[in-house]
């Protein structure tokens, strides 16, 4: 089976819930991880706090440049992800689709490379 990288997005200046709603968002994550990990689905996965934590790590001239926020100016930030298995890009989505329905946000579905063969 393929990995996919499920990529949960947050835009910029929409506001985030709070209080008991967040706590229904947790709480179908919840269910919705339990029920990939008793599926076989699961891989990984994690939520990642704002895009203000971000700290941008480059290589230039052999010198290691930090730096802060994060890379991308945009303003859609990937506020969490899950890897997981799934044997096509439909089954993919048909994830991605229960996982959008548990996190009430947009997600980005993208398959990993293959590894080369040895």
């Amino acid at each position: 089976m393929r990995q996919y990288l499920l990529s949960v997005y947050h835009s910029e200046g929409q506001p985030q819930p709070e209080g008991a709603e967040i706590e229904r968002i947790y709480k179908q994550v919840d269910t919705l991880n339990a029920e990939l990990m008793a599926e076989g689905a699961w891989v990984f996965g994690g939520g990642l706090y704002g895009p203000e934590t971000a700290t941008v790590v480059r290589v230039q001239d052999g010198e290691t440049l930090t730096t802060d926020g994060p890379f991308a100016e945009t303003k859609e930030q990937v506020g969490g992800f899950w890897i997981l298995k799934a044997p096509d890009l439909d089954a993919a989505l048909a994830l991605a689709a229960r996982g959008s329905a548990a996190c009430g946000a947009p997600i980005e579905v993208r398959p990993f490379q293959d590894e080369p063969s040895d």
